[in-house]
Formats: C-alpha cells, structure tokens, sequence
C-alpha cells in the first residue's frame, strides 16, 4: 500500500514523514513536493506535485493507494488548491484521503475555516473516502514569539481570557500516522487538540516562571496589535488575520476538551511546559 503526504517538505509533513518511515517501508511512501531537490534528505520517493499545476498532481498520484493532504500554506488560495489534488486523487484512483482540516470546521468563527469547510464539502463531493484530522492551533503558534516577548518585555495579543487547547506539531504528525498506519478511521471526523487547555496569561507566566524575568501578558485591542505585528515585520493582511483568529479564540473557537488527539496516539499531549522549555533552549542558542 503507497501512502503519499503532500507538502513533505513542510514542518508539519517533515515530521509525519519521518515517524511514518518508522512504522511503513519506505519503498511504500512517497513525498509530493513542488521541487523534489528539496526532499533529497527526506529518503523516500519524492515526486514533483504543484497544487496550482493539475497535470503534475496527476502524474504524481500514479499508483498511489492513501493521500495525506497536508493544507496548503497559501491562505486564500488553499481550497481551488486542494479541488486540484482532490480531482487528481479521483482520476489517479486513489482509495483514501486523510485531510488536515481545522478545530471545529463546520462552526468556527476563524477566518481560516471557510477554505477547510470548501475542501471538507470537495472531499464529501468527491466518492473517495475520507478522513477529517480537525487540528487545533500549533502551540509553537504562540512558542515561536518567545523570543520577540523575552526581548520586549510583555507577551502580546489579543485572545483575553480565551482558553487554547494547543499541541506541538509532533502530537499532531503522531495522530496523522496512527490513522494513516490502522484500520477503523474512514468516514471519521477527529477533534485534535491538547489536553490542558492554556491562556496567553498562562504562558506568559510559564514564560516568566522559567526564564527568570518578568514578562507579563498585555491584551491588545485588535488593530493595535496587528499593527504591532506589522511593525515587527509581518505582512499587513496577515496581521490582521493573526489578530482576528486571537479574538476568534477568546470566544473559545480554539477550545476543545474531548481528548481524542491523545486517545489517538495513546499518550498524553506535550505539556505546555515542556513546549516552552524547548523554545527557550531555541532563544538561548540563537
């Protein structure tokens, strides 16, 4: 059986690739990349896959029995993207679709879910059957501007008091391989999303509490912090979406307390602590 993962080259698809070569022989994986160079390291087949270029969607398909298709990175482009390599697995013959959506898709307030709600509705169109892996947000989302808050002096957003059910890109790369590599998961919609639910508050303090300085959660109105955003170099369109997901997410749009990423890969998410601890190792040797 070939699993093919699109985006491979991708943090997130790196990852899955890397812990399914653990489980599947690599004869039976294939990375589809846009430039297969940049998958030499990967040690599987690489072949060429541009979302935007239909016909090399369906070479690279070819003999290909299970999809993961990772969500492209191009916000508002990402669902005529996925209708692409959706049509292709569907000529291509391909038997299964694992799709990485978002938390709550069909309800969620962030501005996000619209194109995963488009693709959920082309892989329903499509007869392929399918499995929807809903992530919630990446915990290195907020990890990754540790440094910017260290040097700043105050962690900065705007979710209030919202609670965020995050996980590390590796709890969710685990839970797309447990599905892709065992039986029962077609037709399944999964809620992924950490256990311990955090507030910015709550990070900021665990920021302070192991880095040794005090640096406290400041709540911005919207447009101010998009504009902080934009003054640290972020593009004007995407701080505002930034900004606007935080809002969705005081509303409690990146809640969820089921468990299901955990009971998937059968261990207890990676604890806010520990993800803040890693991302300060990364601060202090950059």
């Amino acid at each position: 059986m070939k699993i093919a993962v699109t985006g491979a080259t991708g943090q997130l698809g790196r990852l899955v690739v890397g812990k399914l070569k653990q489980k599947v022989a690599q004869d039976n994986l294939v990375a589809l990349v846009r430039s297969p160079q940049k998958a030499a390291d990967l040690g599987v087949e690489a072949r060429e896959a541009d979302y935007t270029q239909p016909d090399t969607l369906a070479r690279a398909l070819q003999g290909v029995d299970t999809l993961l298709l990772i969500s492209s990175s191009e916000v508002g482009q990402r669902a005529a993207q996925h209708a692409n390599v959706i049509e292709a697995a569907r000529t291509a013959g391909v038997k299964w679709i694992v799709y990485t959506s978002i938390l709550h898709a069909d309800t969620s307030e962030i501005s996000l879910a619209d194109e995963h709600r488009a693709t959920e509705a082309a892989l329903q169109a499509s007869g392929i059957p399918y499995t929807l892996l809903r992530n919630g947000w990446y915990t290195e989302n907020y990890t990754g501007s540790i440094g910017g808050a260290l040097a700043g002096g105050a962690f900065i957003g705007s979710a209030g008091d919202g609670k965020i059910s995050a996980a590390t890109r590796d709890d969710f790369a685990e839970a797309a391989v447990a599905v892709l590599t065992s039986d029962g998961h077609q037709g399944k919609t999964y809620e992924l999303a950490g256990d311990e639910a955090f507030t910015l508050t709550e990070l900021a303090a665990e920021i302070s509490r192991q880095s040794g300085k005090d640096v406290p959660y400041k709540n911005l109105p919207p447009a101010e912090y998009a504009a902080a955003l934009a003054s640290f170099g972020v593009p004007e369109g995407f701080a505002h979406g930034i900004a606007s997901w935080d809002v969705a997410a005081s509303h409690g749009a990146l809640f969820d307390d089921s468990r299901q990423l955990s009971q998937l890969i059968g261990r207890p998410t990676t604890p806010l602590s520990e993800a803040v601890a890693q991302a300060l190792k990364g601060v202090q040797q950059g």
